[in-house]
């Protein structure tokens, strides 16, 4: 599908990726580049790829170059690389918000190049080179926003880049930045907000209780424990760059927690078990969507 695809950064997602092109044969040369020496260094030993020494080397030639890096970074890779791409290159990237990310790249690509961001809804909470795995993307959803752009040759590399993840064993939909932004908002970010927040909130908590948070944690918190485990990092910058979209959720979401402590406070027993039940119900159309495994205690063997 392509001969020579470059992906900058070598963390969970790039090193992903890598593995399921060769392993798909949806790419005949990966080569790879990181700003940080040891994570080259531990890549190479992993053979995930070429390394080359600087994000220019690694983008020449290259018919897709993917930025698989923290939101933050991508502008600066992109005005690093712009120079160096090459004719007819695809250029997307695997960031969790897309309109900031359309707006400040765009400018920075060449007009011989295509930009075509998207995100791959797939991940743990892992991270680093180790932890990529190539059936990280199968069955999972990958979006691609496309820019309202009119050329001819512009479409074909969207089918082109779509053809490639399909490869990688996504299923590909394409929708707008700012639809999408407000999507991830409510089925990621938030989630992941909230996660970060109660396990702060219990590290403080603690102390008070003489370790017994962290002893008996049950399975809900122990799930929190493993979103808050995501990369820092990244999530920085998805809160930075989707501030907006959060912002509305999160205002919704206040709302609807009052009204759930007000329940509680009074009593209304009918009141939290009709929200309780549309939230099983909503559970039930995650399994039956193929996002999730109905098997007891996600799949999760208990420790002996």
């Amino acid at each position: 599908m392509f001969e020579r695809i470059a992906i900058l950064g070598a963390g969970l997602i790039g090193a992903s990726i890598a593995l399921a092109a060769r392993e798909s044969g949806a790419a005949r040369a990966v080569i790879m580049f990181d700003r940080d020496p040891d994570v080259r260094n531990r890549a190479h030993a992993l053979g995930l790829g070429e390394i080359a020494d600087s994000a220019e080397a690694a983008v020449a030639g290259a018919e897709l170059v993917v930025l698989a890096m923290p939101v933050g970074a991508m502008v600066e890779a992109m005005a690093a690389i712009g120079p160096a791409l090459a004719p007819g290159a695809i250029v997307t990237d695997v960031g969790s918000v897309k309109r900031s990310v359309a707006e400040a790249l765009a400018p920075l690509a060449p007009p011989h190049a295509f930009l075509i961001p998207g995100h791959p809804i797939a991940g743990t909470e892992h991270s680093g080179p180790e932890a990529g795995f190539a059936s990280l993307f199968k069955g999972r959803w990958h979006i691609l926003t496309p820019l309202a752009d009119a050329r001819p040759e512009y479409a074909a590399a969207v089918e082109k880049l779509a053809a490639f993840w399909c490869a990688l064993g996504a299923n590909v939909e394409q929708m707008t930045p700012a639809r999408h932004d407000v999507v991830l908002a409510v089925t990621s970010h938030l989630p992941h907000l909230i996660a970060f927040n109660i396990v702060a909130m219990a590290e403080d908590l603690e102390s008070v209780t003489e370790s017994e948070v962290v002893k008996y944690s049950a399975s809900g918190f122990r799930d929190f424990t493993r979103i808050a485990a995501s990369d820092p990092t990244m999530w920085r910058d998805v809160f930075l760059h989707n501030r907006d979209a959060v912002l509305e959720v999160l205002g919704r979401f206040s709302e609807d927690l009052a009204a759930l402590q007000r329940a509680i406070r009074w009593g209304e027993g009918d009141a939290l078990y009709d929200l309780f039940d549309r939230a099983r119900r909503m559970r039930r159309e995650v399994i039956e969507a193929g996002q999730d495994t109905p098997t007891p205690n996600w799949g999760r063997d208990e420790p002996q």
